[in-house]
């Protein structure tokens, strides 16, 4: 019980970071925006800009076997990244594949899977 607690609150923490980040975009803040979405990534999921940034999908699958993320984590991370798609085509085709897998982890090893999700993953495959 303690654990999912923490899980909890965690999830709530990023999802008010979302919510700034997305209010920075909309006041076309897009610099600070994005070093604090630089900064969740990072802090709260151990996952440099290097490795987002990295158009080898190979070195976020690996980040993504080792960081063992629980799958509400992942999850949240998922919200993070979609929400990253659609400003800039490059940067959709580097997302795009990251978030993929990150749904197909969801699906294969936790067995989870969103209506959400299942409709994201059809609007992703433009990107592809």
């Amino acid at each position: 019980m303690y654990r999912k607690d923490l899980i909890t609150s965690e999830i709530e923490k990023l999802a008010q970071v979302l919510a700034r980040i997305m209010g920075l975009k909309v006041e076309l803040k897009l610099e600070e925006a994005e070093k604090l979405f630089e900064e969740t990534m990072l802090n709260s999921f151990g996952l440099s800009n290097e490795i987002i940034q990295n158009a080898d999908l190979s070195f976020f699958e690996n980040w993504l076997q080792a960081s063992n993320l629980p799958p509400e984590k992942l999850d949240s991370l998922s919200e993070f990244l979609y929400y990253e798609l659609g400003g800039n085509e490059s940067r959709n085709e580097i997302i795009a594949p990251k978030l993929n897998l990150i749904y197909e982890e969801l699906s294969n090893r936790h067995k989870i899977v969103h209506l959400t999700n299942l409709h994201r993953q059809k609007i992703i495959q433009q990107y592809l």
